[in-house]
């Protein structure tokens, strides 16, 4: 008998509503996704069993560099605004004289993390992009006993947040390596201890304890 021909069939797949799928999820993952800072140095931190989660509005982050040690600081620090960025910086310029222009100030409201000392703002704004990110880990804002420009930051920091009835939410947040000395941390607790800044927090890695690591 002949064979019975089976009729072949087309294994084209049509791809059109996948594709619509992956870009309606790439989409609502761009809008909802917080990303993270650029910072000039990575640190590991310490971890706790604490959960309280630090805001991410009208929030300072001093960033301490793991190699400083009590006598040699190199101290970043952040905030979440850009038109925040700009007025501390011209209040800041203010005190020491120092007048920056529209494209300096528009330069420093884009930067994720800063720590030059006020007195080279001015050349390091004027590097390129590239090059302040190898500059910046060699820099860090004074925190001596003669110039303590740290104190200055802040202090700024919380005037503005005052002057715009942010007082309450404004939150300090300090961030340190898991081996940075205790001396270290102290001294800058102290700086925001001597302006009357005695509310901060500490950032840290949420560790599991024993019971919740436990199997069920």
């Amino acid at each position: 008998m002949p064979k019975v021909k089976v009729k072949r069939k087309s294994t084209l797949i049509d791809m059109t509503a996948m594709s619509d799928v992956t870009v309606l999820l790439l989409t609502f993952f761009m809008l909802t996704s917080t990303f993270v800072k650029k910072e000039p140095v990575q640190v590991n931190t310490p971890g706790s069993v604490s959960e309280i989660k630090i805001p991410e509005t009208d929030i300072l982050q001093i960033l301490i560099d793991p190699s400083s040690t009590a006598t040699s600081m190199h101290i970043f620090m952040s905030l979440d605004k850009q038109a925040d960025m700009t007025e501390i910086l011209k209040r800041v310029g203010s005190e020491y004289d120092i007048e920056f222009t529209p494209k300096e100030l528009s330069e420093f409201s884009l930067l994720p993390t800063f720590g030059a000392p006020i007195s080279k703002m001015k050349d390091f704004l004027a590097m390129a992009p590239e090059t302040r990110d190898s500059q910046l880990k060699s820099m860090g804002i004074p925190n001596d006993s003669i110039n303590n420009e740290f104190k200055v930051w802040v202090r700024n920091t919380r005037k503005l947040m005052n002057e715009t009835d942010r007082r309450d939410n404004f939150k300090i947040a300090i961030k340190a390596d898991v081996s940075t000395p205790y001396p270290v941390v102290k001294k800058v607790m102290d700086d925001l201890r001597d302006i009357r800044e005695n509310r901060y927090n500490l950032i840290t890695s949420l560790k599991k304890t024993a019971a919740s690591a436990s199997p069920e």
